[in-house]
């Protein structure tokens, strides 16, 4: 496993009934989900899946419902155990752990953030928030300061008396999430985190999510079935169906080169202007770098295409982080890619 690799799945399946083994036989001879069901009462849940997921980057995994997105994220902790498969985290085989290696991998290289918020509704929003820290042994001098940083952090100072009943659903996850950032675990498990959150609410959260992401640069495991989530929060995706990966990359490789015709359905009403970057579209230099200032290539087509449509040539030059010119983008390259 490479230096910048933080989990390594390999050849995951995970089969739910009274004789998972024998059902596997058939799996591996290529029968489907639904005719395994039918002919012999297994479910199928994940399907020989192998990713890997890089050190301090959001990894998102999508799909809907019955995809075993929410299978394969409790894996990583083994919440569940596989039928086969590997889970490696940080060179270690979580399969492989006894009971107090697996205790000491939840309680401080782990942590989780739930959907349902998974608050306790008889302690307070600060009872809460220290919770982890407790479970890790931290005394409770320490732990309250630790917890109010974090609270204070996504926006609860003040709260810290409330209980989780008293809170609407947003600031519930606050608590939620803060929760999870005091433990210091390197790697962040968040399983529809967002999902039962209004709309403007769960934009809110992401952004919360994002700014703290730039300064903690955690191992996020994501878990959505939204690809407009997927795509403002993933640095890569996974998309999964009936339990098999179909597709993974970032999201404009997503966008712009879909797997299949399920995978471009999903993809068809995105704004592409707001997904696809430059570094997916430069070319080559032809002679002279062209004249104006080099735009990032990290910079979305959205921000770009009144400088492109301005330039000398409607030909803009795209420079990588360190500043290096590498291509150069046209206006047509970039109009043709908002409406492929």
């Amino acid at each position: 496993m490479t230096d910048d690799i933080k989990i390594s799945i390999r050849n995951l399946y995970k089969i739910f009934g009274s004789n998972p083994a024998k059902a596997m036989d058939k799996v591996r001879e290529g029968m489907s989900k639904d005719d395994l069901l039918e002919q012999t009462g297994h479910v199928l849940g994940l399907n020989d899946i192998s990713l890997d997921m890089h050190d301090r980057k959001i990894q998102v995994v999508m799909g809907l419902s019955g995809s075993g997105k929410s299978t394969l994220i409790r894996h990583l902790n083994r919440l569940i155990d596989p039928t086969a498969g590997e889970v490696i985290v940080d060179g270690e085989d979580v399969l492989a752990m006894d009971e107090n290696r697996l205790r000491d991998l939840r309680r401080f290289k782990m942590s989780m953030v739930f959907q349902k918020f998974a608050l306790l509704p008889h302690r307070t929003v600060l009872e809460n928030a220290e919770y982890g820290l407790l479970i890790q042994g931290i005394k409770d001098d320490e732990a309250g300061k630790r917890a109010r940083h974090w609270l204070d952090r996504v926006g609860l100072t003040g709260y810290e008396d409330y209980y989780p009943g008293q809170l609407s659903g947003g600031m519930q996850q606050r608590v939620g999430l803060a929760r999870a950032l005091a433990t210091d675990a390197d790697i962040l498990l968040m399983d529809e985190a967002f999902s039962a959150l209004d709309p403007l609410i769960r934009m809110d959260m992401q952004g919360i999510l994002l700014e703290l992401q730039e300064e903690l640069h955690k191992t996020i495991v994501f878990i959505t079935h939204d690809l407009d989530e997927a795509l403002r929060l993933g640095d890569n995706i996974a998309i999964l169906r009936d339990g098999a990966l179909i597709q993974t990359g970032d999201g404009q490789d997503i966008v712009l080169h879909p797997a299949d015709d399920y995978i471009a359905d999903f993809t068809r009403e995105i704004n592409r202007a707001k997904v696809v970057r430059l570094r997916a579209l430069q070319k080559p230099l032809k002679g002279a770098v062209p004249a104006g200032d080099a735009l990032a290539d990290s910079m979305v087509l959205e921000d770009a295409l009144e400088m492109i449509a301005g330039a000398e040539g409607h030909i803009v030059p795209v420079k990588d982080p360190d500043g290096k010119v590498t291509g150069q983008v046209h206006l047509a390259d970039a109009v043709a890619a908002m409406h492929a």
